[in-house]
């Protein structure tokens, strides 16, 4: 037939073939099609902070970055990220050679692995992560090396078996991608573990690349520790950073790097072949949000940890194991003392039996199995939404 293509071959190339539509997507249409209180995908159901959405109506106003903004991001945010590395961790960085403006981390992640890895070399990162981290790291073809996060049910969290790590490190081993605090299952790495991962990435001459964009929500004794500030790391770490989590606005899609000069400028190479530039007024709004008073990071921590509490404190109630997080905005939970292990088709019943929607943490694991009982509901809500899907999950214990 005239105008049709025949080919045996898929469309798909090899490496994203097994990707397909994210969990995310599906979960969020069945809320919708349910009328689900939606407790899966991560992001705030209000705005974040009046005078920060005035300054990106003002910046539009006044006309800036209503066109293309300058490649590595306008200069007042990158002054403005440096400032922050440096007011609350002292990281010197040099806003024109060593910070860069991504369209949000998933970009800065993105970006950064296809310029760092050649074909065939390992990454290893922490299990269960974020599912960009392995798409991304087959679109630059790596090979991703999972080392598993194990729950810890006496001290409620998951720990890093820094041996497993070590041996995971072979010859073919690039760079170590590291996420903390960590999405999806709360941990905030330890200062002694972080040292430890240091020093190992300085033995084996590997890259750091480390996912930080909760850094502002760490709770409890929790202590964030950017891995650029530990001996030997300042040189070889690549900091990717965001301010959809901090501020709650997470459709601006407004990230940024952060590392030493050679590195920005690989990372750079392969940015400006995505999207070139984005969100030119809302860099202006973000510039000033990260020079907003330490109250506002204390309030929204503050607010942050009695939400986690009370959707913690419902989730026990309704018969859930708990994993209370040091950080993050996102509670896992074992199904298995309700009497189940598929987290699969625990959360693709949920919404018709609980009129709530969560996510299956397995699809964040290479081992699926190791993830199959656990199930991550996020609290990033109105304290209102939450106590009523606390409301509805109670059904489940009776």
């Amino acid at each position: 037939m005239t105008g049709m293509t025949s080919t045996a071959r898929p469309f798909l190339n090899r490496r994203l073939a097994a990707f397909g539509t994210t969990i995310f997507a599906e979960m969020s249409a069945l809320a919708l099609r349910t009328g689900s209180i939606n407790l899966g995908q991560g992001f705030p159901d209000t705005d974040g902070p009046e005078e920060v959405r005035e300054a990106a109506v003002r910046a539009l106003r006044d006309g800036r970055g209503n066109q293309y903004p300058p490649g590595p991001g306008v200069p007042e945010l990158r002054t403005a990220v440096a400032e922050h590395q440096r007011r609350y961790y002292g990281l010197t960085f040099d806003p024109d050679t060593e910070v860069l403006v991504t369209a949000g981390a998933t970009e800065a992640i993105a970006a950064t692995l296809l310029a760092l890895l050649e074909p065939g070399d390992e990454v290893v990162a922490l299990e269960p992560y974020y599912d960009s981290y392995a798409a991304c790291i087959a679109m630059a073809g790596g090979t991703r090396v999972p080392v598993t996060l194990r729950p810890d049910p006496g001290r409620a969290r998951f720990r890093l078996d820094l041996d497993e790590l070590r041996d995971a490190v072979t010859d073919r081993t690039r760079l170590l991608l590291i996420n903390t605090p960590h999405n999806p299952t709360g941990t905030v790495l330890t200062r002694a573990e972080l040292t430890a991962i240091a020093e190992l990435a300085v033995e084996r001459d590997l890259l750091v690349v480390t996912d930080e964009v909760y850094e502002h929500l760490v709770f409890d004794d929790s202590e964030h520790v950017p891995v650029a500030t530990l001996p030997g790391m300042r040189e070889r770490t690549v900091t990717i950073g965001s301010a959809g989590k901090t501020f709650s606005f997470t459709g601006w899609k407004v990230g940024w790097v952060t590392a030493a000069p050679g590195l920005v400028t690989a990372v750079r190479s392969a940015k400006q072949y995505l999207t070139y530039v984005s969100s030119g007024p809302f860099q202006y709004a973000v510039a000033e949000a990260l020079a907003l008073p330490d109250a506002y990071f204390d309030a929204f921590r503050a607010d942050m940890l009695a939400k986690r509490d009370l959707l913690a404190a419902g989730l026990a109630e309704a018969g859930f194991s708990v994993f209370r997080p040091a950080g993050t905005y996102f509670v896992t939970t074992d199904i298995r003392p309700l009497g189940v292990s598929d987290g699969f088709a625990f959360c693709r019943s949920l919404p018709e039996r609980a009129g709530v929607v969560a996510i299956p943490n397995a699809v964040f694991y290479d081992h699926r199995e190791a993830g199959a009982p656990f199930v991550r509901f996020a609290f990033c809500k109105q304290t209102h939404v939450l106590e009523e899907a606390v409301r509805r999950l109670k059904a489940l214990a009776g």
